[in-house]
């Protein structure tokens, strides 16, 4: 335990922390390890404010963990709406509903990256942890076999060496720690059903600003996310098979898929003016890659990816820098102790994560709207509490299992089968396969619980 007061690293280290990336999961790990007095040193290659590919929508549970941080105010004044309603539609069927607090939380907000980022920067220098801009980090330091330290960069050409007995790599899914730390490839992986495409628009109607809204017609799905500066982000996930389209003409095809194949959205936008180019990703891959190892541990997106669809991942970040870096805080930065801390770390997070990993695969699928996602949408409409239910699981209040319950499918199935017009053996292929998948799902997540990753290191 420390008195809240910097101490000088031991043995002639640079840091008792370097962490490697410096958005969501890297500030939120600067920030615990310098509130509580450890030195800490984040370098990033970016300079801030920057922007970064994301769809940045933070659910109650995100924005907890950034008022857990000391940044929520400082996120706020960016001037983004809060979000208290969420509105999900498919052809004919609207369900509109609220959230439940989360620490007193319960509101949406969808901040732009480049503030965002720049917020939990200020935050993480705010409480002592040194932010190093411009610095791209090269390789690894090792001794006796463990990390030892960073060999940086800096934009302009001087090069050096941070050492420390400890680095963490924060640096995205293309992470340079997990590369040079041979833990690149996952040992769990999922192909991402659809791609992303998004542009901002000038939102002026502000009736309009206080909902976060997702449509979905056969199968394509958009949302509309009110953002700050007046703008909302609008968000397409086609299937991923229609990227060459997007690839070859992002900004015509962007439009054409509003305009003939959602038409609700469509709708949502009328008076909008797109106000930037088409920004977009496709063949996303979901995974969990080994995360701990001796004197190194990735955290964000570095260690464990979800598709963006149910947009979980900067709340991940946040919460799970943050968790690392109280944990090892309270270290006393010995090999043995600081490899046990990173370990539990990285089980703690599979621990929380993989059901929603599952579920969010599923989810992130380009199946056309069906016979169940129909009566879903009924159900949620005519029951506050049950969207309220639904939402809580974005927000990670429960389990996607504690919504989605075997009985409350089993009878959405039941009134499919009973509706008049029902394609019934398409419906039992499906729930078929679907049953499959969770059998399947179970056991993976048994033999992961019961024997860890040794198998993969």
């Amino acid at each position: 335990m420390t008195d809240g007061h910097p101490r000088h690293p031991a043995g002639g280290a640079d840091a008792d922390v370097v962490i490697v990336g410096a958005r969501c999961a890297g500030s939120a790990a600067a920030i615990a390890l310098a509130r509580a007095g450890r030195r800490v040193i984040a370098v990033d290659s970016a300079r801030f404010p920057s922007p970064t590919i994301s769809t940045h929508l933070m659910w109650p549970g995100g924005l907890a963990e950034l008022a857990r941080l000391g940044a929520l105010d400082r996120v706020a004044a960016l001037g983004a709406p809060r979000l208290p309603l969420a509105s999900v539609e498919i052809p004919g069927v609207r369900a509109v509903g609220g959230y439940s607090a989360v620490d007193g939380i319960s509101y949406a907000m969808c901040a732009r990256r480049a503030g965002l980022d720049l917020a939990l920067v200020e935050t993480a220098r705010a409480e002592g942890a040194e932010v190093r801009e411009g610095c791209r980090v090269t390789g690894l330091l090792w001794s006796e076999g463990r990390v030892a330290g960073v060999e940086v960069n800096e934009r302009g050409g001087r090069s050096y060496a941070l050492r420390a007995p400890v680095v963490v790599g924060a640096d995205g899914r293309r992470s340079t720690v997990a590369r040079l730390a041979g833990a690149a490839d996952p040992y769990l992986r999922r192909r991402d059903g659809r791609a992303c495409y998004y542009a901002y628009f000038a939102d002026p109607d502000e009736s309009l600003r206080a909902v976060a809204s997702q449509w979905r017609q056969g199968a394509e799905l958009g949302t509309a996310f009110p953002c700050d500066g007046g703008l909302t982000l609008v968000l397409l996930m086609p299937p991923d098979a229609r990227a060459p389209d997007f690839r070859k003409y992002p900004e015509k095809e962007y439009d054409r898929t509003i305009d003939e194949l959602l038409p609700g959205l469509a709708e949502r936008l009328r008076g909008c003016a797109r106000r930037s180019r088409v920004f977009g990703a496709a063949g996303l891959e979901s995974y969990f890659r080994v995360s701990a190892g001796p004197g190194w541990a990735l955290v964000g997106d570095a260690g464990h990816f979800k598709d963006p669809v149910t947009a979980q991942g900067i709340r991940d970040a946040l919460r799970f820098g943050r968790l690392m870096g109280e944990s090892l805080a309270d270290t006393d930065l010995s090999a043995g102790e600081v490899d046990a801390v990173l370990a539990e770390g990285e089980r703690r997070r599979d621990r929380e994560c993989l059901e929603a990993f599952y579920w969010t695969d599923r989810t992130g699928r380009a199946d056309p709207v069906g016979p169940l996602d129909v009566e879903m949408h009924r159900a949620l409409r005519a029951g506050p509490a049950l969207m309220t239910r639904f939402l809580d699981v974005y927000s990670r209040i429960i389990r996607p299992s504690e919504a989605l319950t075997t009985p409350r499918l089993a009878g959405w199935t039941a009134r499919a089968l009973l509706r008049p017009g029902t394609d019934r053996p398409a419906l039992l292929r499906f729930v078929a396969r679907t049953v499959r998948e969770l059998r399947q799902e179970r056991r993976e997540a048994h033999r992961m619980r019961r024997y860890g990753h040794e198998t993969h290191r």
